[in-house]
């Protein structure tokens, strides 16, 4: 048995945490076990100003006892719109400690899309910055909706003394004033307090911990139900992938969004947990990430493949910047084989592509650290997950022999269901061999002989051709060979013949030049009769989510908006 292994049993009181079965274990246990076991630790590394375990225990403590002061409580809705700061760790598991339920926000959302989530979640207080890029929409938010309260913190305070300094003096066109409304909060005000007041007792299995809004790619945003055993059990089931955890420092660079599920989970949830080290960034800047890369020498680095590529790409990027790192988890998006490819060979470090959903509270698969590593795929369910394929058409099937089928899963990271959406239950559960409760995940795939799972591609992402399905995901796979091409998305158009057509667009490497026709020409000579696409597009960039992957949807509205 590891160190860690040992002083993760002790903390938790579990005996059986490290079996398969994952106790039921709330979120607020989480962070306080691992605060009570590594006290003077780092957990936070912001800019180069550090905060212990102890120090953000303290500051959750306080959160949770300046919003019980102010009438929260358990089940009430409380919003983080934030970036990666400092208040958002001690805002978060304050919640979490009170019993309230966290809803994440992007802090990129408009006035509409905040005001439309905020309305869907019951939200009635908000955290958010004094940053002109948050304050303002927030504020006409407070205007225009039933959210109660506005909290605000200051980027400024957060910071190493004479970084905090140059803030103040030099950007103050990055800040805006908080207005005098007895509405509006000083972070540091709610958190004058000794944060020793008595906080509830929470059933991890039945408390929601958190309302994660799904990125909308199929319609209006819902939001994911998450109770605190489905955060605590995923961050505990990524924990078990690495096979070093316990025998070298944890050290992570936290570039993803915390508000996204994948950072939640697999940067936020699982280094808390193991009682390591987060070096955060407020967002994503390739020569910041490279910068801290250099400073810092952490050993992970979650992304998505957008970002990765944006590294390599980075003006004074150095093979030796990377040296550090051991793994580097990529979600979010499929991984070509040629960027993968790449980053091993100029980072040396290890890429493991897996899955997961907001649904799944994070991550469903994962190709193991260590051992068999099969590119293409997202590797093989985590403990106590179990993955079926069923029929695209009636789940309560298998799918035709030896054709792809609707990936469902179960196990303890499922979510309870959509937020006020009871009647979307009998479309996204299924009920396999007798048991309900398994998520439909709406993607579309096989699974060989060693369990590994192959993505073909999201169900309504599927183009119908003249009565043939085409997925997009095997055209741009073929489009991801031409050595032209950086970025790839294939989307069906409206054809009065066919119905459908296939159409790809494109952006290209550095210093390569092919027109759209001869791409084409390239193109369909390897594609079958149906898939074959009626334009190759070359364009100067591509429409991405808030994450950094490319937005199907938003090339989608470009096209038809055109």
């Amino acid at each position: 048995m590891s160190d860690f292994e040992s002083i993760w049993r002790t903390a938790y009181r579990h005996p059986g945490a490290w079996d398969d079965s994952f106790p039921p274990l709330s979120m607020a246990e989480l962070f306080d076990a691992s605060a009570t076991a590594h006290p003077e630790a780092p957990l936070l590394d912001f800019m180069g100003r550090k905060y212990s375990y102890a120090e953000t225990l303290d500051g959750a403590n306080r959160v949770a006892c300046g919003l019980r002061a102010l009438g929260y409580g358990p089940g009430d809705r409380i919003g983080l719109f934030l970036p990666n700061v400092p208040h958002y760790v001690a805002a978060y598991y304050g919640i979490l400690k009170l019993g309230a339920v966290v809803v994440n926000f992007s802090p990129l959302y408009s006035v509409e899309e905040l005001a439309a989530q905020v309305a869907d979640s019951g939200t009635r207080l908000l955290f958010t910055l004094s940053a002109t890029a948050l304050l303002p929409t927030a504020l006409r938010v407070l205007e225009q909706s039933a959210v109660e309260r506005l909290v605000v913190g200051s980027i400024a305070g957060a910071l190493p003394p004479a970084k905090s300094l140059f803030y103040r003096l030099f950007r103050t066109a990055e800040v805006t004033p908080r207005p005098a409304d007895p509405r509006v909060l000083a972070f540091s005000a709610l958190i004058a307090n000794e944060g020793s007041c008595v906080t509830p007792a929470i059933d991890p299995e039945r408390d929601l911990a958190l309302i994660q809004y799904t990125g909308g790619t199929t319609g209006i945003p819902k939001g994911a139900m998450l109770t605190h055993q489905n955060l605590s059990a995923n961050a505990r089931q990524v924990a078990r992938l690495d096979p070093d955890l316990g025998k070298v420092a944890d050290r992570i660079l936290g570039v993803l969004p915390f508000f996204h599920v994948f950072a939640n989970t697999c940067v936020l949830n699982r280094t808390v947990l193991t009682g390591g080290e987060i070096v955060m960034l407020p967002r994503f800047n390739a020569q910041q990430a490279l910068a801290e890369l250099r400073r810092t020498r952490p050993g992970a680095l979650p992304g998505v493949p957008t970002m990765y590529q944006a590294l390599l790409d980075a003006p004074g990027m150095k093979p030796d910047d990377f040296s550090s790192l051991r793994f580097c988890i990529s979600g979010g998006a499929p991984l070509s084989q040629q960027l993968k490819e790449s980053w091993e060979s100029i980072t040396h470090a290890h890429v493991i592509e897996g899955y997961g959903l907001s649904e799944s509270a994070g991550v469903v698969s994962a190709n193991p650290y260590v051992g068999l590593n099969k590119p293409g795929t997202i590797g093989q369910p985590l403990a106590a997950t179990r993955v079926r394929l069923v029929d695209k058409e009636d789940p309560t099937r298998p799918p035709p022999e030896g054709e792809p089928g609707e990936i469902v899963v179960a196990g303890p990271q499922i979510m309870q269901g959509y937020w006020n959406r009871p009647d979307t239950d009998a479309t996204v559960f299924a009920t396999v061999d007798g048991e309900s409760h398994w998520l439909r995940t709406g993607d579309v795939g096989t699974i060989d002989e060693d369990g590994y799972i192959r993505i073909v591609d999201r169900l309504k992402d599927m183009i119908a051709v003249g009565g043939f399905k085409v997925f997009p995901s095997q055209i741009e796979a073929v489009l991801y060979r031409h050595p032209a091409v950086k970025e790839a998305l294939v989307i069906g158009l409206p054809d009065a013949y066919h119905g459908e057509l296939p159409h790809a667009y494109v952006t290209l490497n550095e210093g390569e030049s092919v027109e759209g026709p001869g791409l084409c020409l390239w193109l369909n000579g390897q594609l079958g009769k149906h898939e074959r696409v009626s334009e190759c597009v070359v364009r100067a960039t591509m429409p991405k989510t808030m994450i950094g992957k490319l937005s199907r949807k938003d090339l989608v509205a470009e096209v038809m908006g055109a």
